[in-house]
């Protein structure tokens, strides 16, 4: 497996830039935002993810060991291909993804190409813990009284993540509402389903 890759930029394309290592040249498919990074002639060091298929060995390189986890991670979620954990990273930072997982943010998850209501549940459900929290983006936790407390807890039982529920059941905070009304209230704001 490839894991680190370092050598002459030969050519800069819309999805990848060929590396001179050595006597090879090797094409890596890179995030856009880590093309813009780069320039011709220049020597790079990239960390590097070896995709091996029926057909096909793609490369794909990232600027830090971060990104390149980060695809790794995201490759794990049913139907969340490489070309999609690509594109995910083209789309959001690692921050940015880290903190739309943490708080369920399905909205930001579906900017992603390819990536609709479904995908988004199943990335949040499936993987929304295993990135760790964000590193340069700090989120308010949503301050919690008893009755709001009990439907956290609820949703929880049910099989929603902490932060999800959360995020449901904010908005009806200090409204007055029973628990049993919050807790309907707020599984209608989650659409009743879990991915």
């Amino acid at each position: 497996m490839i894991s680190f890759l370092s050598g002459h930029v030969m050519s800069i394309g819309p999805d990848s830039a060929v590396l001179r290592a050595g006597a090879f040249g090797l094409r890596v498919l890179m995030p856009a935002r880590s093309l813009t990074q780069i320039r011709h002639g220049e020597e790079v060091s990239v960390y590097t993810n070896l995709v091996v298929r029926e057909d096909s060995l793609k490369l794909f390189g990232f600027l830090t060991e971060d990104e390149s986890e980060v695809f790794d991670i995201l490759q794990s979620v049913t139907g969340i291909g490489p070309k999609t954990a690509l594109a995910a990273l083209d789309v959001l930072t690692t921050d940015e993804l880290r903190a739309a997982l943490e708080t369920g943010d399905e909205k930001a998850l579906q900017r992603i190409p390819g990536v609709g209501k479904k995908s988004a549940q199943r990335m949040i459900l499936e993987i929304g813990e295993k990135l760790g929290p964000a590193k340069g983006l700090t989120t308010a936790a949503p301050v919690v009284d008893d009755t709001s407390g009990e439907v956290v807890a609820a949703l929880q039982g049910l099989g929603w993540q902490k932060q999800q529920a959360e995020a449901a059941v904010e908005p009806f905070i200090g409204s007055g509402l029973s628990t049993s009304d919050m807790l309907r209230a707020a599984l209608v704001s989650l659409g009743g389903n879990r991915g």
